[in-house]
């Protein structure tokens, strides 16, 4: 245990209560960033602050004093990005001497993936309030994949693209690695080690679940045919599709060592990951 306090937002969450049990586990001392007390995970060691990132004087008193900040991206919401730049310059403003940022895989202001903008804007905005930071930018979450499909189906114009979805608990690992080395910096893909089309990750879904799934290849317009009927805003249904999209034109075709510098063990497979969160179940 050292004198460095440890802010975690997020920790309600799978990868920010992960990390914030495996801090405590260690001993060090956090502060729990939460928008809901009553929900926070109790820990040694841990303070318990209440702010929402769209809320810069509640951000301002929850951060005050903390020396790194482990900043988990907000809910997907329209005004997010507003969100985490209100948050930012809360960060900035009292004087936090380091970040570490969850971001997405290809962050880019041209990113076909909508959401991979708003990172991008967010590390921009980190940079420019002169934070000394870690950009920690994620693949998607292997542990999920069972959960984009639909009666058996997982539907998009992902067309032949290929991905390494990363397991979260690597994620957690690799975000603790980079919280605890001062000398931490930069900007890190966390990928699996492997690249799958959607063809090969519906038949491991299958294979770990016991339940059918197989990967139906759709258009653009079809894409959003299909999703027409969940009441969801524009926003959304672009995020959703443009997640497809990238795939297709190979933005998340990367495979990297990311997890394996920051934490010394390699990256789960997607089969790993899938049979340790049955476990974890």
């Amino acid at each position: 245990m050292t004198d460095v306090l440890i802010g975690v937002t997020g920790a309600t969450g799978e990868v920010g209560g992960r990390v914030a049990r495996a801090l405590s586990d260690r001993g060090e001392r956090t502060r729990l960033v939460v928008r809901d007390a009553a929900r926070a995970p109790r820990l040694a060691g841990a303070e318990i602050a209440v702010a929402e990132y769209g809320d810069g004087p509640a951000m301002r008193r929850a951060v005050a004093g903390v020396d790194v900040l482990f900043l988990v991206s907000g809910s997907e919401a329209p005004d997010r990005l507003e969100q985490h730049r209100t948050a930012v310059r809360a960060i900035a403003e009292v004087g936090v001497g380091r970040v570490v940022y969850t971001s997405f895989l290809g962050a880019a202001p041209d990113a076909t993936f909508t959401l991979a903008r708003d990172h991008f804007h967010t590390e921009a905005a980190l940079a420019e309030a002169g934070l000394a930071r870690v950009a920690l930018r994620d693949s998607l979450y292997a542990d999920v994949l069972p959960y984009l499909a639909t009666d058996g189906v997982i539907r998009g114009p992902g067309g032949a693209g290929r991905v390494a979805p990363v397991a979260r608990a690597d994620v957690a690992d690799a975000a603790v690695a980079a919280v605890l080395d001062p000398a931490c910096d930069g900007v890190f893909d966390l990928t699996g080690p492997e690249l799958h089309s959607l063809d090969e990750l519906a038949a491991i879904v299958s294979e770990v679940t016991g339940t059918a799934v197989r990967y139906e290849a759709e258009t653009v317009a079809e894409a959003y045919a299909s999703r027409a009927g969940y009441g969801a805003p524009d926003w959304q249904l672009d995020a959703w599709v443009s997640t497809y999209q990238a795939i297709a034109n190979g933005e998340l075709a990367v495979v990297s060592d990311g997890v394996e510098r920051l934490t010394g063990h390699p990256a789960m497979t997607v089969r790993e990951a899938l049979l340790a969160g049955s476990r974890d179940g």
